[in-house]
């Protein structure tokens, strides 16, 4: 998932933005999430240093009123933490656009303030860019797990899915355990079972699993531990077919 960045010291301004943003990301299914909007770029700066899940989308005005950081700085300090990370600068100050080249922070687009129409649209352009650029990187790289729900669209590499399990508590609901995040959508454990590749096994009516990801399995208790240490089930009517599953996997990997 993207995260989508806001840096405007004018509240009216950043609210606008945020509006613009949401209803670009609920409306269009785009794979992102506004991680932050403020007014303070040290908050932002703080955010992406310690707490940011990796490449991110930033709409940075450039004239911040901060004594030590304006959106420029911000910017050469968000390349430390974040070198592909999309960079927006939105202001009007037009004749400023030159300073992003001196300040060698490979900019996305300049947006200029002067009609918040175009502003709008310019924002949209810059999203769908972003999602576009993504998704084709996503396919270079690897095998993607995709999932279009009313809430969002979801991608997530093959090779980052622990598993997939229901939610006890909600009816229809999958909760999809990642490297570094769960995700929870509709859908149910059998209908999901056909459609992952083959390193995916349905060892448990409430449970996909990973296979190369798994640490052990207690065929006896029924328990099969991850490589994160959480625990999946393994019933008792599968354990056999599925210790055949991870015998032939391991010969066919050797």
């Amino acid at each position: 998932m993207i995260e989508v960045f806001i840096c405007e010291d004018e509240v009216t301004q950043r609210n606008e933005l945020v509006k613009h943003v949401e209803n670009y990301i609920m409306m269009e299914n785009f794979d992102m999430e506004l991680a932050l909007s403020t007014g303070d770029p040290e908050e932002l700066l703080s955010y992406v240093q310690f707490g940011g899940e990796g490449m991110g989308l930033y709409f940075l005005d450039v004239d911040l009123k901060h004594p030590r950081l304006d959106g420029l700085d911000l910017a050469q300090k968000i390349r430390e933490y974040d070198p592909r990370g999309f960079i927006v600068f939105i202001t009007t100050h037009a004749e400023l656009s030159y300073l992003t080249f001196t300040y060698k922070v490979e900019a996305m687009d300049y947006i200029i303030k002067d009609d918040f129409d175009k502003v709008r649209n310019r924002i949209f352009d810059c999203m769908k860019s972003v999602e576009e650029r993504v998704g084709r990187e996503r396919k270079e790289v690897g095998k993607f797990f995709t999932m279009k729900t009313d809430e969002k669209v979801i991608h997530e590499l093959y090779d980052d899915i622990l598993f997939l399990s229901t939610l006890k508590t909600k009816a229809r609901r999958i909760i999809l355990h990642a490297q570094d995040r769960q995700i929870e959508f509709y859908g149910t454990i059998k209908g999901l079972a056909d459609s992952l590749d083959e390193r995916f096994y349905k060892t448990h009516r409430a449970y996909i699993v990973n296979t190369d990801k798994i640490e052990s399995v207690n065929y006896v208790g029924g328990v099969i531990t991850m490589v994160n240490q959480e625990e999946c089930l393994l019933s008792s009517r599968e354990s056999k077919k599925f210790r055949a599953f991870i015998q032939k996997r391991r010969e066919d990997m050797d």
